[in-house]
């Protein structure tokens, strides 16, 4: 019966070793000088202000006087509060209003490609994405005003009765959509555009070969190979609409008769108009599971997609 050879063994002198140590060491202590200030940012900004709200969620906390404890007593309030249900409302019509509205009109644009100068017409359409929910608030106040804006004036011209705009509450929540629709489609338009040429050109080719119309191309073969950035458009655009809050204070400041308050203004209003620091964090929070719940639930739908596609 034969024997294993003996594997052989390098020893490295003493010497060695505490070189190579000392080398890591130098390694690791460089990347830690490159990284820390980036995780002292994300620490300090991120993750302390999310432990802070979480215990702040649980108490009583005007920020000025000693706090105390109430345990779920915030969060029993806000399911009895009237005004924290009309902002959950709010929320959910804009949001149910804005997102497809945004994604269907994107498409439309993205896959129109006979009308003449169709470039310039979506670089018109992106050029309101990249200014800021402040700008576009001061910029319709003026337009939308009821008394001196020019879309009263444009009216009274063709012949049509003044409208309250902004300061009707039964108009006020769909003239908010239109706004955050002029500024936030140009997204979704560049995002189809991207994707559209990554759709395969020997797919639509067979499919026009085989005798489909415009009509069934977008049905079986575009709208198919569309489907993860649709998905991925849904939870972008949903989540920024449970965050709408800048163009809210810029313009109607959650009114007439709170028809415009969303959720984060209902939270900044608590926090820091009615030093209910404790009650705005816990609706926060509840903000915050929606949008995990959300997120959760999207991801699931987009896996049985691709798991459907595959």
């Amino acid at each position: 019966m034969s024997r294993l050879p003996t594997p052989i063994t390098v020893s490295r002198p003493p010497d060695q070793h505490r070189a190579l140590r000392r080398r890591r060491a130098g390694e690791a202590a460089m990347a830690w000088s490159f990284v820390s200030p980036s995780v002292v940012i994300i620490l300090g900004l991120s993750v302390v202000p999310i432990i802070w709200s979480l215990l702040l969620s649980f108490r009583a906390d005007d920020l000025v006087t000693p706090s105390r404890w109430v345990g779920l007593d915030n969060y029993r309030a806000l399911a009895q509060d009237p005004h924290f249900s009309q902002a959950l409302r709010n929320t959910l019509l804009y949001t149910a209003l804005y997102v497809p509205a945004s994604m269907v009109i994107g498409l439309a644009l993205a896959l129109n490609r006979r009308i003449r100068f169709v470039g310039l017409y979506r670089t018109l359409f992106f050029v309101p994405f990249v200014v800021s929910a402040t700008a576009q608030g001061v910029l319709f106040s003026f337009i939308l005003d009821p008394e001196f804006g020019a879309a009263n004036a444009v009216l009274h011209h063709l012949g049509i009765p003044s409208q309250g705009f902004l300061t009707d509450p039964s108009q006020a929540l769909p003239v908010l959509v239109a706004v955050s629709l002029w500024s936030g489609t140009g997204f979704c338009l560049v995002i189809y555009l991207a994707a559209l040429q990554d759709v395969p050109v020997s797919l639509i080719e067979a499919a026009r070969l085989d005798g489909a119309g415009r009509g069934q191309l977008l049905r079986h073969v575009t709208l198919p190979a569309l489907r993860p950035v649709t998905v991925f458009l849904l939870l972008w655009q949903a989540i920024q609409a449970l965050q709408a809050f800048d163009l809210v204070y810029v313009t109607t400041k959650g009114g007439p008769l709170g028809s415009t308050t969303v959720i984060v203004y209902f939270i900044w209003e608590q926090a820091f108009k009615n030093a209910t620091a404790g009650y705005g964090a816990a609706s926060a929070y509840v903000l915050a599971v929606a949008l995990g719940l959300i997120g959760l639930i999207l991801q699931v739908v987009r896996r049985r997609l691709q798991g459907a596609s595959a």
